[in-house]
């Protein structure tokens, strides 16, 4: 029995059970499937990477940054002094600098270097990139999902069609800003999704579960 049949088969069984719509019942499985997210806590690179990268670990670059940065000079100029000043490679300034911030209170987890806040999703789904940007045009994946996400979403959305293996969609949502990216994969497509321009760590996390929802929705709509 494929994936796609599974489904239907535990929603309709549901259904029949609690008296609700398919939707709602799907919606409810969904729910229920999702993974409990990992803690967010990893550095965003090893300090032995950062030393057989530069030839020296974070402790020295922090030392580097330190002395650097009174008073603050911001993102942009720190991974500046590392690549100009210390020969530090552009991704490695990056993500030292990053660490950096981190660690010294400057920038939390999912901050940008602006001082808001953004959280990315994807999703492999099944379906070439234009079934994908078909069922993303008609809206009918949106049943069940979330309502404020729903209410959001651009109706007949605009998706931009690059080429048969990339397509993308971008808009507001509030004060945030959408982008919605579309790969062509073997044996279907990824769908990743970015929400920028959030307020705080707790808006963060409140997307993260809407887009979690919707992404799932989206697969089993396409699985159909």
């Amino acid at each position: 029995m494929t994936h796609a049949k599974k489904l239907k088969r535990e929603i309709r069984a549901r259904s029949a059970k609690t008296g609700e719509s398919y939707t709602a019942a799907r919606r409810q499985i969904l729910l229920a499937r999702r993974k409990p997210e990992k803690p967010a806590s990893k550095p965003a690179i090893s300090d032995a990477s950062i030393a057989k990268a530069t030839g020296h670990g974070l402790d020295y670059w922090f030392g580097v940054l330190d002395a650097f940065n009174t008073p603050p000079k911001g993102h942009t100029a720190m991974a500046a002094h590392l690549n100009e000043e210390h020969g530090v490679r552009g991704w490695h300034s990056q993500m030292i600098t990053v660490v950096y911030e981190r660690a010294r209170g400057l920038r939390t987890m999912n901050q940008s270097c602006d001082g808001d806040f953004q959280v990315s999703l994807s999703k492999a789904v099944a379906g070439s990139v234009s079934q994908v940007v078909s069922a993303l045009r008609g809206g009918g994946w949106l049943d069940g999902v979330d309502p404020e996400l729903s209410r959001a979403f651009p109706k007949s959305a605009a998706v931009v069609v690059r080429d048969p293996n990339t397509a993308k969609l971008r808009y507001k949502w509030g004060a945030s800003i959408i982008d919605m990216r579309i790969t062509a994969k073997k044996g279907g497509s990824t769908v990743a999704v970015g929400n920028m321009k959030l307020a705080d760590a707790a808006a963060v996390e409140r997307r993260r579960s809407q887009w979690r929802g919707a992404l799932e929705s989206l697969k089993a709509y396409l699985a159909k």
